[in-house]
């Protein structure tokens, strides 16, 4: 089991090589960035019900989502076409699921980009 767990971790730390970046930072971020968006997920729908302005807070949600991903297209190099289309299509269902998740569980009603606008003025 042990050899096992040394080949991941020297796949993990060559790919890191080979791509220049950090695997441990890119790990790191990945679940500090996940504790953080449940976090301001739960912000926005506190928000949502009061009916408080939710803007920042689902700003922040989706800072925190994508700071993984952020970092691996900053800092990266010779990344293959299909990793760039993954995490654009990781940023849409991203979005998707925090659309669904607040409309859902929030008890109100959320039609697209016109709610935001209101919010976007208080700014």
């Amino acid at each position: 089991m042990m050899e096992y767990v040394t080949l991941l971790k020297e796949w993990v730390i060559g790919l890191g090589e080979k791509h220049e970046v950090n695997p441990f930072l890119i790990g790191g971020l990945y679940l500090t960035s996940k504790v953080f968006f449940f976090f301001f997920i739960a912000w926005v729908l506190k928000n949502l019900k009061a009916k408080k302005p939710f803007f920042m807070p689902l700003l922040l949600a989706s800072i925190s989502f994508s700071l993984p991903y952020l970092y691996l297209v900053i800092a990266g190099r010779n990344i293959s076409i299909w990793v760039y289309l993954f995490i654009g299509v990781m940023f849409l269902y991203g979005g998707f699921s925090i659309w669904k998740k607040i409309t859902a569980k929030s008890g109100v009603v959320v039609t697209g980009i016109l709610c935001l606008l209101p919010q976007i003025a208080n700014l």
